[in-house]
């Protein structure tokens, strides 16, 4: 288990100086790191048609990127190229607990744990993340820099690499195992690896309004809702056919206003868009069938587990109804058993003692049944 050390302030100063504020190098925030995964497992990954990996390189002066699997990296030769893989905490149990440390940031922000392998001058060159990131750095060395925010010019390295003009650093330092640098959005940085060496990156993300309102519209049209057209039967007689007035316009804004203060349909919208994965699970369905004997039995004696990069969360003010989400639908349940769904919601393994209340009820055992059979949880063995 990771444990994040803060010598320097509390998680509370971090949020109210820096989250979304300005960058900070946070010294041996994993004491005496371990990486919870190798190099050989990682390129093991990246070779994989459901994993999302991808090979950073300079072909002279000139950067490339190419998108896997892969299956040979000896053509990569020794140095300047990373190798990264996205989503890692779906598929490394082990991995995904550096996670944990982080969620005083409510899960329904949290993006991915991403990893990358780099080779002495690797890196993806100088670029401005639209996210919170928290890089923690394993096994070697890399150097960062971080620039100022402000009105820095992008532009295209390569068709899949968007790269910054050149920027004075506020942070040039090299971090060791165990360090961890925390960059908020819109900072440019660089980072360059010195020897080979792996760094492990939490990110937090959130939504652009463009996405949020692609979402509410796909939304909308699957659950076939909200076919209500404007209407104005109080028109009166128009003079220039060619005008939209200020009526009309204010019209149309209050026609989708009310779509917008439709509380139960935008929860419904938000609890769907934010569960769902934005990466490919590593769902194993087990070959065991469950009898509500089995579950309960197991309750008693071993941590139910959440699928790694599942997303369930629950509102604070619908929870007590029995809603909540999981992977991009939204579930009921019965009022006796809300407070296991917010143990579920809220950890990602949960132990016997926590369930004890519920190892015999017969709408809990029913529900894990189902998410078992869907392979959303499953028992620690």
């Amino acid at each position: 288990m990771f444990e994040l050390c803060l010598s320097e302030f509390s998680r509370e100063t971090f949020m109210r100086e820096y989250w979304q504020k300005k960058p900070v190098v946070i010294r041996q925030g994993f004491k005496n790191f371990v990486d919870p995964i190798d190099a050989n497992e990682i390129a093991g990954l990246a070779g994989l048609n459901d994993v999302e990996s991808r090979m950073v390189y300079r072909d002279g002066e000139t950067w490339q990127a190419e998108f896997g699997p892969f299956d040979d990296f000896q053509r990569f030769g020794d140095n300047g190229w990373s190798l990264i893989v996205q989503a890692l905490d779906h598929w490394s149990e082990e991995a995904a607990e550096m996670i944990e440390p982080f969620r005083f940031i409510p899960n329904w922000r949290l993006d991915d744990l991403m990893v990358s392998f780099a080779t002495p001058g690797g890196g993806v060159g100088p670029h401005i993340d639209l996210y919170d990131v928290f890089i923690c750095q394993g096994s070697g060395k890399r150097n960062w820099r971080v620039g100022d925010i402000g009105n820095h010019v992008e532009f295209a390295a390569h068709d899949a690499l968007l790269h910054v003009e050149p920027f004075e650093p506020i942070i040039d330092t090299e971090l060791l195992p165990g360090d961890i640098l925390y960059i908020p959005p819109g900072f440019p940085h660089d980072g360059v690896t010195i020897e080979a060496s792996l760094s492990f990156s939490v990110g937090f993300r959130a939504n652009s309004t463009a996405s949020m309102i692609n979402g509410l519209a796909d939304h909308l049209t699957d659950k076939e809702l909200a076919p209500e057209l404007l209407s104005d039967p109080q028109r009166i007689l128009s003079s220039n056919s060619g005008e939209v007035s200020s009526d009309d316009f204010q019209l149309i804004k209050s026609q989708l206003q009310q779509l917008i203060d439709n509380e139960s349909l935008m929860r419904q919208f938000a609890g769907s868009f934010l569960s769902q994965a934005k990466h490919e699970l590593d769902i194993h369905l087990s070959e065991d069938t469950y009898s509500n004997d089995d579950i309960t039995e197991l309750l008693h004696s071993n941590k139910l587990m959440r699928l790694g990069g599942l997303k369930a969360f629950y509102f604070s003010d619908s929870v007590e109804q029995g809603l909540f989400y999981i992977n991009g639908e939204e579930q009921i349940v019965t009022a006796d058993i809300v407070s296991a769904i917010k143990l579920l919601c809220d950890n990602v393994s949960v132990t016997p003692e926590l369930m004890t209340g519920f190892a015999n009820n017969e709408n809990f055992i029913s529900f894990l049944g189902e998410q078992l059979d869907l392979g959303y949880w499953y028992f620690a063995e």
